[in-house]
């Protein structure tokens, strides 16, 4: 039978030595305003040295709320100056008082006074800190799928090639026309502010060395880099940290496959096979885009673009572009795994694992950039 919620009472008896307080019904959440109201309109002036009993018995439901209001009378009789004690407690009953109890009776930590560099500081080396975690772990990833690889090499039809095809299409061919038009785009205009600045030195028709040069080393395949870690790498990121919080991964250890054969090792290739011709698409695209800006904005015609285009490029500064290419997939598919594997069992885990990935992906691609850069310079290239 359910208890009437409304049947909460409070009532107020004599004995020879003081008051019997005695709650009624349910003490709960739903009649902790009522009942509130009641203790506070209490009067235990009389009380002073004498003793209060607060008789549980007919307590028909007690929760955390009512279990505080039963402290909050006892505290009153005691601030009357009476000596209060609760009879007639429900083994469950007690048991949540004792809980309050014990958790009134624990102390929060003092405030930890800091200051501003301090708390910077910390923040540096906690950064720095992870940093290295995330290379530790980076490599030891890396090792797995060369471990993967050497494996495959002994027994090849263990590789996943219906999976490696279908990440192929979603990395490769599904990313063309974003990545031909963020190219086109950032092509024209560099074309337009290059021309915009050197037809001040009369030097217009430079500016097809400049494009030549700048998208066929740097810009193709860097901005291929970035957008495949934006838009692949999130995905992978989300789809095995996914996986690994519904346990799937676990499930698959469990079955004995490897996770990294299984779901790593066709992303990365997939990634390795699909970024040079990507960073192909895109360097021909920002050329295209340059080109057009530079006929109609700059009187360039195609023509003497192409022309001075084939005087300013060898083939060497096309493939000094595209070597970078497989590096950075590698780079890209390594951070999107690894942060994946990272993502624990919660919602807020998988979007800040996602995040971490696509920040992490960018910076260590525009740093390996950086570094092939100083590489071609010292050798002459």
């Amino acid at each position: 039978m359910d208890v009437d919620e409304t049947a909460a009472d409070l009532t107020v008896g004599t004995f020879d030595e003081g008051l019997v307080l005695t709650p009624l019904g349910p003490w709960t959440a739903r009649t902790g305003d009522e009942l509130q109201d009641k203790i506070d309109a209490l009067n235990l002036s009389g009380a002073d040295g004498r003793s209060v009993v607060i008789d549980m018995a007919e307590v028909a439901r007690l929760d955390t709320v009512g279990a505080l209001l039963i402290q909050r009378l006892r505290a009153a009789a005691e601030a009357a100056g009476a000596t209060a004690e609760l009879h007639a407690v429900k083994p469950q009953h007690e048991r949540l008082m004792a809980a309050l109890r014990e958790h009134a009776k624990q102390k929060p930590p003092p405030a930890r006074r800091t200051s501003g560099a301090v708390d910077l500081l910390a923040g540096v080396g906690a950064s720095v800190i992870e940093m290295g975690d995330d290379v530790k772990r980076g490599l030891g990833f890396l090792g797995a799928v060369v471990s993967v690889c050497a494996k495959l090499a002994i027994t090849p039809w263990r590789f996943r090639f219906t999976s490696t095809v279908h990440h192929l299409d979603r990395v490769g061919l599904r990313a063309v026309p974003i990545i031909a038009l963020i190219s086109f785009l950032v092509g024209a205009i560099v074309a337009q502010q290059s021309i915009f600045q050197l037809r001040n030195f009369g030097a217009t028709l430079f500016v097809v060395d400049l494009l030549g040069i700048l998208v066929l080393r740097e810009l193709g395949v860097l901005l291929t880099a970035i957008m495949i870690a934006g838009r692949s790498g999130s995905a992978f990121t989300a789809e095995i940290g996914s996986m690994k919080m519904r346990e799937e991964i676990d499930a698959l250890k469990t079955m004995g496959l490897d996770a990294v054969e299984i779901l790593a090792l066709p992303r990365l290739v997939a990634l390795v096979v699909a970024m040079p011709m990507l960073s192909f698409i895109a360097s021909m695209s920002a050329l295209f885009g340059g080109g057009l800006v530079s006929w109609g904005y700059g009187d360039i015609t195609p023509i003497t673009f192409l022309q001075r285009l084939n005087d300013a490029i060898t083939f060497q500064t096309f493939m000094v572009g595209i070597i970078k290419a497989p590096f950075m997939a590698v780079v890209i598919g390594l951070i999107a795994c690894t942060e994946g594997m990272k993502v624990e069992g919660s919602a807020e885990s998988l979007g800040a694992r996602t995040t971490a990935s696509v920040v992490k992906a960018i910076f260590v691609v525009i740093v390996l950039d950086g570094v092939f850069a100083m590489f071609f310079a010292a050798m002459g290239i």
